[in-house]
């Protein structure tokens, strides 16, 4: 068998083997490699002491898998959660786009946003930044609206599809443990784990969970729940467009709220109203979409113009055109005097 390095770059190589399917159980077993260093983030936060960095995490990987790996290395009690790469990118966007610390925060509904009227989400964030600016607190009323949406979200969500969610390939994760003396455990325990290795060769066993099984059983599951119950299909469907309606009329209301409503410099921006009727308004914006487009088509001739001329070997090439251009015009003017003499024959003045 050949020897596995104890360390590459600054990871320390953890080897596990991976369960052996029954279908292929006459093949030798898959060996998986993890790669743990000491969290050290770009951005550092209070447990990065206790907090172990995984790279090539294997696609599977749920947290009983790790407690159950981490325990059969240094003992129980030690692991305390992970949080996958995905499960970071998700509160790192939650942390950035939401003023909420709830479960339910409407950030944690990102595809769903992605089909809501355009000018609810616009107007929502507007309201919510002046909310800010001038420090307000949610009034009851807010705390109900949100309570609602985030009710109608729920019952909105279509039912899941897949058994299981599956990490990308060659995902990372970060372990939290109870102490930075854990980490230091850990570490160590791999680094025994390669001396142990070079006589039994035994490498740690990857837990084999039931919920967590893939091939022919995840297919199955996948090709069951593809089909859903037709009553809970209808409800969250139901439930989507009830939501849509209502943010969309809830927009509606508050753009007539805000249409005279002074921001934070004292302006007042006036919309186009539809007071003489809707061919109008329908006239008005055809106009100004034209102008906007005379606008533009007089902007790039401009910089087409002024690049013209801009380098010197352009300079020399406009010449030795306008040169030949002469040249040419010549060679035809005196084309042209010769062919008039030769028409009008031999000049005899009279004596």
């Amino acid at each position: 068998m050949a020897s596995i390095p104890k360390t590459l770059g600054d990871y320390a190589v953890l080897p596990i083997q991976l369960p052996q399917p029954q279908s292929i159980a006459h093949l030798p077993p898959a060996t998986h490699f993890l790669y743990v260093r000491r969290n050290a983030p770009k951005i550092a936060t209070a447990d990065d002491g206790r907090s172990l960095f995984i790279s090539n995490v294997p696609v599977d990987s749920t947290e009983e898998h790790f407690r159950a790996l981490f325990a059969s290395l240094v003992g129980p009690g030690r692991f305390e959660s992970i949080s996958f790469e995905e499960e970071r990118r998700r509160q790192r966007k939650k942390g950035g786009g939401s003023d909420s610390d709830d479960d339910d925060s409407e950030s944690d509904f990102e595809d769903f946003d992605a089909v809501m009227p355009r000018q609810a989400s616009s107007l929502a964030d507007l309201q919510s930044r002046k909310r800010k600016r001038e420090g307000g607190e949610k009034d009851e009323a807010e705390e109900g609206r949100r309570t609602a949406i985030n009710a109608l979200r729920k019952q909105s969500q279509l039912p899941a599809s897949w058994p299981q969610s599956l990490h990308r390939s060659g995902s990372t994760a970060v372990a939290l443990f109870a102490d930075p003396k854990s980490v230091d455990i850990v570490l160590k325990a791999v680094a025994k784990l390669h001396k142990a290795l070079a006589s039994s060769q035994q490498y740690p066993a990857w837990p084999s969970l039931p919920s967590s099984s893939l091939g022919a059983p995840w297919l199955a599951g996948h090709n069951r729940l593809a089909y859903p119950n037709r009553e809970e299909l209808r409800e969250s469907v139901d439930a989507f467009f009830a939501l849509f309606n209502f943010q969309e009329a809830e927009a509606a209301e508050l753009a007539r709220r805000m249409r005279n409503v002074p921001d934070e410099d004292g302006f007042v921006t006036v919309s186009r109203g539809t007071t003489g009727g809707a061919g109008r308004g329908v006239a008005a914006r055809q106009q100004e979409a034209a102008l906007a487009r005379a606008k533009q088509l007089a902007k790039q001739e401009r910089q087409r113009q002024d690049m013209t001329n801009f380098y010197r070997f352009q300079l020399r090439e406009r010449k030795k055109e306008e040169q030949l251009e002469l040249q040419r015009k010549f060679q035809e003017d005196r084309k042209r005097v010769d062919a008039m003499r030769e028409k009008r024959g031999k000049f005899r003045p009279e004596a």
